[in-house]
C-alpha cells in the first residue's frame, strides 16, 4: 500500500489559516510573506531556521527595502503564524531593526470631490462606490454583501466577517434604497432567464 505524501508546507499554512477562519485577504498576505521569507534564505525549509533568520529577514525589509512599519509587522505576523501553528515552534527574541512609521497623511477627498467622481460612474460600479461612501464600508465588505445582509425596512446593512471577526450593523442611506432594489430586481430577472433556458449543454468533440 502506497503511503500518502506529506502535504506541502504552504498547503499546511493554508489549512491552518482556514481552520481559524481568517479572511482570504489575510491568507494571501501570509502566504506571500512566508514565500518571501523562504526565498530570502535560498529556499531553506523554515524548520531548519529560527529566530536569527527571522531577525535577518525583517531587518532586510527595514534597512534595504525601506518598507513601512505596518508592512514589516505583516511579515512578522505571517512568520510567527507559520512557526506557531504549523511548525509548532515559538520564536523567542526576535530583535530586528524596526521600520520607521509612515509620516505621510492620507488623502481625504471633500464631499464635492467624491460627488464629482461618482457622477462619472455608471451601473453596478456606481452603486458599489455609493455604498462604500454612504455606509462607511471597506471595499472587501462592499463586494461581499449578500441579499440577506440588506434590511430595507430598518435601513440597515449587516456586515459579516469583518476585520475584527465580528459582525456589525451600519446604516443604509435612504437615497440608495431605490437603486439597490432596482439592481436586485434586475439580477433576479437574469437569474430567472437562466433557469428558463435550462442547463447549458456542451457537445463533445
Amino acid at each position: 500500500m502506497l503511503e500518502s505524501r506529506p502535504r506541502k508546507l504552504l498547503d499546511q499554512v493554508r489549512d491552518a489559516i482556514r481552520v481559524k477562519h481568517y479572511s482570504y485577504r489575510t491568507e494571501k498576505t501570509y502566504l506571500y510573506w512566508i514565500r518571501r521569507f523562504i526565498l530570502f534564505h535560498n529556499k531553506r525549509h523554515p524548520s531548519e531556521m529560527g529566530t536569527p533568520e527571522v531577525t535577518q529577514f525583517l531587518t532586510h525589509l527595514a534597512v534595504t527595502e525601506h518598507v513601512a512599519s505596518t508592512t514589516q509587522n505583516q511579515a512578522l505576523n505571517a512568520i510567527v503564524f507559520l512557526y506557531r501553528f504549523v511548525l509548532q515552534q515559538e520564536l523567542v527574541g526576535v530583535d530586528a531593526v524596526r521600520a520607521k512609521p509612515s509620516r505621510s497623511l492620507p488623502t481625504v477627498l471633500t464631499p464635492e470631490e467624491v460627488q464629482r467622481i461618482i457622477a462619472h460612474l455608471y451601473g453596478v460600479y456606481k452603486l458599489v462606490v455609493q455604498l462604500l461612501y454612504g455606509s462607511g464600508l471597506r471595499l472587501s465588505e462592499g463586494l461581499q454583501l449578500r441579499v440577506k445582509d440588506i434590511d430595507f425596512a430598518q435601513h440597515q446593512l449587516v456586515i459579516r466577517d469583518t476585520k475584527g471577526k465580528e459582525s456589525r450593523v451600519t446604516m443604509l442611506p435612504n437615497r440608495l434604497i431605490e437603486p439597490l432594489q432596482g439592481h436586485l430586481q434586475f439580477v433576479r430577472r437574469l437569474h430567472q432567464q437562466d433557469l428558463d433556458r435550462g442547463p447549458l449543454v456542451i457537445p463533445l468533440l
